[in-house]
């Protein structure tokens, strides 16, 4: 059945999609995936179709169960609105957001652009977001799955200073807590490296970010806390920023957010060279991922968990984070370009991966490479 909806989705959906709008296609794949998640028949029909139940996938960490190592990267659902049918998609975990304390629009249009030569988005959205305050309202939670909320400095000129970052990404984390949503969520995470908003990078410095994981401990979270990390940093740089995390407690760090450089030996030179702002998701994220992944792993593998994120459009990119000391991964670009049934098709892959190099779960496979 995957197959036959790969076909589809390859030949007769993606190409007429493509011919569209990017951010108008996901807005709508958005408000679709809302109203499907509230059928019922259909969550059932999505769960005979891409679920996988297996004991070579399912893995405990910072004492949750999940049922696959394989999730919905924040970006994708940043108002909360499809929770309830990403987890019968063959996701065993979801980052919603990334929401911030105010609402914001979004930076100026286009915001998004598809790069099929550089297996690539053009993203520019600028955590646009409805705040935290609308989207506690979208929330779905469906028994045994992983929904996390990731959490951002809202962009804006009057929140571009570290100081006015930190104060409102400390508001946000208050705001959820003393929500009634926050005892059913899974984790949060904190979104330090978005290369759209203004202020950027502000957090993604040891002063700065000391200062707001302190603030957070501060506040007694009592969920699994993970943040997510800049791609394009010097390994000496990170290995002091992971070990400020390890200080304070951080259970996770998500390798990681978007390609800068148009330099990119990945992107394909005319396809970006008339594009605007924003920047890049997808294959031109693959190396920089991987060998970061590697760096945190060999020197922190012990003392913090590595989330993989960049370049994965099959299980094959998946079984590489992995190796390279991931304890799970998340993906969107690879989604968008290869269907929606490729979550699924993960599962089924990595475990036939799994059998063929002898192990019996995925955690065995995790920073095998070393």
């Amino acid at each position: 059945m995957n197959k036959l909806i790969r076909f589809k989705y390859k030949y007769i959906i993606k190409p007429l999609l493509f011919k569209l709008d990017a951010e108008y296609v996901h807005n709508q794949a958005i408000i679709l995936g809302n109203k499907l998640s509230k059928i019922r028949l259909v969550q059932l029909l999505f769960k005979n179709l891409f679920y996988v139940n297996s004991k070579y996938l399912k893995t405990q960490l910072f004492n949750l169960k999940f049922n696959s190592p394989v999730g919905l990267s924040a970006g994708f659902d940043y108002e909360g609105l499809i929770s309830g049918i990403t987890p019968y998609l063959g996701f065993g975990f979801e980052s919603a957001g990334t929401v911030t304390y105010n609402s914001y629009e979004g930076n100026f249009p286009p915001r998004l652009a598809r790069l099929p030569k550089s297996q690539s988005l053009l993203v520019n959205k600028g955590f646009k977001s409805i705040g935290i305050k609308n989207v506690v309202n979208n929330l779905t939670f469906i028994n045994g799955f992983n929904l996390g909320l990731s959490i951002g400095a809202t962009n804006s000129e009057s929140c571009s200073t570290s100081d006015a970052q930190i104060e409102d990404i400390i508001n946000t984390f208050k705001y959820v807590k003393a929500h009634p949503i926050y005892k059913n969520l899974a984790y949060l995470e904190l979104n330090i490296s978005c290369p759209n908003v203004k202020g950027a990078g502000t957090l993604a410095n040891e002063y700065n970010l000391y200062a707001t994981l302190t603030k957070i401990k501060e506040l007694k979270i009592n969920k699994p806390l993970f943040v997510k990390f800049p791609i394009e940093i010097v390994p000496s740089y990170a290995r002091k920023l992971v070990q400020i995390m390890i200080d304070l407690n951080v259970d996770g760090v998500i390798i990681g957010n978007l390609a800068k450089n148009r330099d990119n030996t990945l992107l394909n030179k005319e396809e970006i060279e008339n594009l605007g702002s924003g920047n890049f998701s997808g294959k031109p994220t693959w190396n920089l991922s991987n060998e970061l992944i590697s760096i945190i792993y060999k020197d922190f593998g012990k003392e913090i968990k590595i989330i993989g994120v960049g370049g994965i459009f099959n299980a094959n990119d998946a079984y590489e984070k992995i190796k390279r000391g991931a304890s799970l991964v998340q993906l969107i670009t690879g989604m968008i370009f290869e269907g929606p049934q490729l979550i699924s098709e993960i599962n089924i892959d990595l475990i036939k991966l799994l059998k063929k190099d002898g192990y019996k779960n995925i955690n065995e496979a995790v920073g095998s490479y070393y």
